[in-house]
């Protein structure tokens, strides 16, 4: 945990789950530098945050703790960012019900005054999001992007310029930038163009040829991606009424290859964006029978599965935290995987090779074999002992 330091106040804030191994604050350059801006420290005039705030992309909820006394509407698609927010918001003395929380699914505000966007590393998910808010923007709001140099492109600037209106940048403090945009008075409403679909290719098992349903967000969402199609050749041929999860699931194409090379199979989706789960399951439901079953969970990895009640889990884990590599996601999966499991069930996982994941596997199973491998992706497998 760190403290944040506004003219103001102190916040107490952490990501979660909270980790003592996590090098990461809650916050960075750019969130400081939006909060000086909205309180006139840099020279500017404060921003008026009497009216409807809304919040997007706050990554831990510092953004919305700090401004919690305006009661902002927070949106994302991470579940655990609204479960930093509720936490942060409760060490800080601040109730439960000071911010109110909407995923990206969830329908926006009709009216908004104040939007702050913190720029995401998907431009899809900024430009979905963008399309959803524009028809609650008017005149008269203050629209102001925050993210680091790396993140903001001219590619973002433009997004800001097709959906809202005129667009500029100001100069970079601590390698942090901010975008204002003025709303145009006349704009030219137009919707989304997510969700993408797209078919797969033939040399993908049981899925091949299959069509795919891609919500804005979604890694890899215009195509498959390289690991998930490595992973695809070489996934486990079982039969019988197994328990399978796909863990962090994305669009879930490798649960789907799991339920339709066994019918009896019975299928959970668990990822922490809500985009990722709406994907998989609107493409579980384009490629099986009308009265296939499966569940579909937004959630903390495994937190919500019975403890030794799943025989099989397939696993594609990120190794980035936004602009951050890190190997936390894995290491946490990794461990609810072996609680999930029952005596003898298997966690498949596959990474890029230079990732290592097989050291930790060993370290949390007690072993690990590698079942394909080429000079990029590793397929590796765990049993439960």
């Amino acid at each position: 945990m760190n403290r944040l330091t506004t003219s103001g106040a102190g916040y107490d804030l952490a990501r979660f789950p909270e980790d003592p191994r996590d090098p990461f604050r809650a916050w960075d350059a750019a969130d400081e530098y939006l909060l000086r801006h909205l309180e006139g420290i840099d020279g500017a005039s404060p921003v008026d945050l009497s009216g409807s705030v809304v919040v997007v992309g706050d990554r831990w909820g510092a953004l919305s703790t700090v401004l919690a006394g305006h009661r902002p509407v927070q949106i994302t698609d991470s579940y655990l960012a609204q479960r930093a927010t509720a936490a942060n918001l409760e060490r800080n003395g601040a109730g439960a019900d000071a911010v109110r929380l909407l995923s990206a699914r969830d329908t926006p505000p009709e009216r908004v005054d104040v939007l702050l966007v913190r720029v995401p590393k998907s431009l899809a998910l900024l430009e979905d999001q963008l399309y959803r808010l524009a028809p609650a923007v008017h005149a008269g709001t203050v629209v102001i992007g925050t993210g680091m140099v790396k993140e903001i492109h001219t590619s973002t600037l433009k997004l800001f310029e097709r959906i809202i209106g005129p667009t500029r940048t100001s100069l970079a403090v601590k390698k942090a930038r901010l975008i204002h945009c003025t709303p145009d008075p006349a704009p030219v409403r137009a919707s989304s163009p997510w969700p993408h679909r797209y078919e797969l290719p033939d040399d993908v098992g049981a899925v091949a040829g299959r069509t795919v349903i891609n919500h804005a967000g979604i890694f890899c969402a215009e195509r498959l991606d390289i690991g998930t199609r490595f992973f695809l050749k070489h996934l486990p041929v079982r039969s019988g009424p197994d328990r399978v999860v796909d863990l962090g699931c994305g669009n879930g194409v490798l649960g789907l290859s799991a339920a339709l090379a066994n019918p009896e199979a019975e299928l959970t989706f668990i990822d922490e964006s809500y985009q990722a789960v709406a994907s998989a399951e609107e493409t579980f439901r384009a490629n099986t029978d009308a009265g296939a079953e499966a569940r579909f969970v937004v959630g903390d990895v495994l937190a919500g599965t019975a403890p030794a009640s799943v025989d099989l889990i397939l696993n594609n884990p990120p190794f980035h935290s936004h602009q951050a590599t890190t190997d936390a996601t894995a290491r946490n999966m990794f461990h609810g995987a072996r609680a999930a499991l029952r005596q003898g069930g298997e966690l498949w996982v596959v990474g890029n090779r230079h990732l290592g994941y097989h050291t930790q596997l060993r370290r949390t199973f007690g072993n690990c074999t590698t079942v394909a491998g080429d000079p990029k992706f590793v397929v590796l497998r765990a049993v439960k002992r």
